[in-house]
């Protein structure tokens, strides 16, 4: 062959524009997005047709192409658009609702008639996949001229404001995870006030996907509205998903929870309602343990804090804390450790138990007794208790790079007890790896000291004949 011009890596393509052929563009894109190799593969239709020189080698074929006739460039465009636009988007969008408006077809949804959703309007390759930025521009001038404001919560990706005539706001978060308790605020505030200026306004709110991050705003500010968390999760996950999935990230959920006990609800006709900010609140970890593990014998986790950082809105997540959870080996006794943390309420002097406290799923608590022999169980001791303080995010790993297993996010203020405890349905991105070392009786525990600064964890351990069932 001659030399000159790139080769390709194709695959064995049936007659142009037969169902095959789609369905094999559609298999060969859809394992890992490899969308360079679906470009080569649709840059050989137009070779194909010009009567490109081709020679096969171990079944798989490579290309030279030639100058392409001019009546072949339209339809090697016409082709690229057609795969883009009927497969690799909608391969993308997967179980979240679309919706075709003035011949686009876009993956966003309204959840109210005033609030919409949808993923990241995107410019340049990644529009292949998204949302192409100018099509969203083009609906949202057709349907709501000038009464649209943008909100972005990507940390990951940003576009010009100038591209929506500056109304566009940023609110970042990284992906799969949760913002600050002052974030959720500031943006509920700021959608609100863009809504009551004009009954017309809207508000479009995104992230990457357009799902979890957007999921959690949304309903943070349906939440503010008056309505119960449990019913704007319901409603939207109805609205933007075919599989009734919205908020699927734990941590997420429990963030949500978080906001609609912090608000005093009913709003009055002009005010919105009064957010009660938690008082910041540091905790004492003082062990970190897992139930019923199997297949496995040790387990390294990553503790790490929202940190504030002057005049910006994103706090990135600082490492405080790294280290290992192991085997608890039986006989073991660690001297001068107290059996038991109870938190002394505020207005609770006598340390009784919360009402609203939830039921545990681990009830014995004695840290020494042989009850917990009886499953594997990992477990990691602080010689010094480590202070959290806020927005605490804790990762765990089959090794200390890489192999990530699971990982929760919570804020310390709405820890009422000495426990926290997580089931695996309650921890985030749980993977097949993760869920193979989880026994049916799995549990993940954070025991604390006392929420109370004038209390210390001395004062309050509970003496060698205390009941199991003290907390």
């Amino acid at each position: 062959m001659g030399h000159g011009g790139p080769l390709h890596f194709i695959l064995p393509l049936p007659s142009l524009g037969s169902p095959t052929f789609l369905w094999r563009a559609l298999d060969f894109a859809a394992p890992a997005f490899n969308f360079r190799a679906l470009i080569s593969m649709q840059l050989h239709v137009s070779s194909h047709l010009c009567g490109t020189c081709h020679r096969n080698l171990m079944g798989l074929k490579f290309t030279k192409q030639s100058p392409p006739r001019v009546d072949s460039i339209s339809l090697h465009h016409n082709m690229i658009q057609y795969l883009t636009k009927n497969f690799i988007r909608n391969l993308v969008s997967k179980q979240r609702r679309r919706m075709l408006i003035a011949g686009y077809d876009l993956d966003m949804s309204y959840i109210t008639d005033r609030v919409l959703a949808m993923s990241f309007p995107a410019e340049r390759m990644r529009a292949m996949y998204r949302n192409p930025l100018w099509q969203v521009k083009s609906v949202l001038e057709m349907r709501h001229h000038e009464h649209y404001k943008v909100y972005n919560l990507c940390i990951e990706e940003s576009y010009d404001p100038a591209h929506f005539d500056g109304r566009v706001e940023a609110y970042p978060f990284d992906d799969n995870h949760v913002p600050s308790l002052e974030m959720i605020k500031a943006f509920c505030e700021s959608v609100d006030s863009w809504l009551s200026d004009d009954p017309k306004n809207i508000a479009v709110i995104h992230c990457m996907a357009g799902k979890g991050r957007t999921g959690l705003m949304v309903c943070a500010y349906l939440i503010y509205c008056g309505m119960p968390a449990d019913e704007a999760l319901q409603l939207y996950a109805d609205r933007r998903t075919t599989n009734n999935e919205g908020v699927s990230i734990p941590s997420q959920r429990r963030y949500v929870g978080y906001w609609e006990s912090m608000l005093s609800i009913p709003r009055s006709a002009n005010y919105g309602p009064n957010v009660n900010m938690p008082q910041p609140c540091s905790r004492e970890l003082r062990r970190i343990r897992l139930y019923d593990t199997v297949n496995i014998d040790n387990i390294f986790f990553v503790i790490s804090e929202l940190q504030e950082v002057p005049n910006e809105v994103y706090r990135p997540p600082v490492e405080a804390y790294r280290s290992c959870c192991r085997r608890v080996k039986k006989g073991y006794q660690r001297n001068n450790s107290p059996r038991y943390y109870i938190s002394i309420l505020e207005g609770d002097g006598d340390g009784e138990q919360s009402e609203i406290e939830e039921p545990h799923v681990v009830v014995q608590m004695d840290t020494e007794s042989p009850a917990i022999y009886q499953k594997s169980c990992l477990d990691h001791y602080f010689d010094k208790p480590m202070q959290v303080t806020g927005d605490v995010r804790v990762i765990f790993y089959e090794k200390m790079i890489g192999g990530r297993l699971f990982y929760c996010c919570f804020n310390t203020a709405f820890i009422k007890n000495g426990l926290l405890q997580l089931t695996i349905q309650q921890l985030d991105k749980v993977g097949k790896k993760g869920r193979s070392i989880c026994g049916p009786a799995f549990c993940l525990e954070f025991l604390f000291g006392p929420a109370n600064t004038g209390y210390s964890s001395s004062s309050i351990s509970v003496s060698d004949h205390s009941s199991d069932d003290t907390l």
